[in-house]
Parts: structure tokens; sequence; C-alpha cells
């Protein structure tokens, strides 16, 4: 079986979801079932059906978090400067091509969120990205095409990104 890198923070992040889905939405949705099915014949009713399909939805979840956490290695990312770009690493680049600047941590494929600012090392630009340092340059290949970029800064993650 693979196992995939996690922060401990990304880790705590997917026990406490699997929590809530297993303490707080099962209970609702069997609750709800049980009302639906007081309302009497339940060969048509609506809200019979849309309970049970929550509930298939809910447990469908509670499966994959099961299945992600068993896949998970905790891998405890230090704080301060940085050499190298390694998982948990926080990477500032530039686009040659258009100036822009961004910043992006490499974290591992279960907690990985763009909008987070956060990139899987399994994902191209993380791939590419590892192992390099302040200075060098480096092309992407994206969906969108060829990117040339170079890496600003290296550091680990601060201390309040520890402790999600």
């Amino acid at each position: 079986m693979d196992r995939f890198p996690i922060t401990r923070a990304g880790y705590n992040r997917l026990r406490i979801e699997l929590q809530r889905l297993q303490q707080d939405e099962r209970p609702r949705v069997i609750e709800a079932i049980a009302e639906a099915r007081g309302h009497g014949d339940i060969t048509e009713n609506a809200e019979y059906e849309a309970a049970k399909e929550k509930q298939a939805l809910v447990e469908g979840k509670i499966n994959d978090l099961h299945h992600k956490l068993s896949q998970c290695e905790v891998v405890e990312v230090p704080v301060g400067p940085a050499e190298r770009v390694i998982f948990g690493t926080t990477v500032e680049i530039e686009d040659l091509d258009t100036g822009e600047e961004a910043e992006y941590r490499l974290v591992g494929p279960y907690e990985a969120d763009l909008a987070e600012g956060t990139i899987s090392v399994t994902s191209p630009m993380g791939r590419a990205l590892i192992g390099k340092e302040a200075g060098d340059e480096v092309q992407v290949r994206t969906p969108g095409g060829i990117r040339n970029l170079e890496v600003i800064d290296i550091r680990y993650a601060s201390r309040s990104e520890h402790s999600d």
C-alpha cells in the first residue's frame, strides 16, 4: 500500500472532519430517516429518499476519510529557514515570463488546496520544485503550457502553520 506524506496539521484536520461526520452528521441523518419513516408509506416519500441519499453521501465521506487516514504518514516539519525545497517548505517563486510572484507550501496530496496556497509534492509543480534552492530556475509543464519559474525564497512553516 502506498503511503502519502501529510503534515501534523493536515492529519488533524482530516481526523476532526471524520469525527464531525461520525458524531454530528451521521446521527442527524439517521434521525431524518426515522422521522421520514414516521410519515407513512416510504415508497413514495421524497423526504425519505432525500434522507437515504444524504446517508449514502455521509457514509461515503466517512469511508473516504478512513481510507485516506490509513494511507497517511505524518511528517514533522521543522520551523525556520530552509536550504532546499522539500515537503513542508513554503517556497516563493517568480514567473519569469510574467513577473508575477506567488508563494506555495508543499504538502501531501490529501491536504493540497491551491486556494489555501498549498500544492501537493506529487503535482507537476511540486515535483519540479523539490530539491531546488533559492536562485534556481525551473521549467514546469502545466495544463496551460510550460512555465519558467525562479525560486526566490524557501522557508519552513511558521509555528502557527504547525498548530492548525
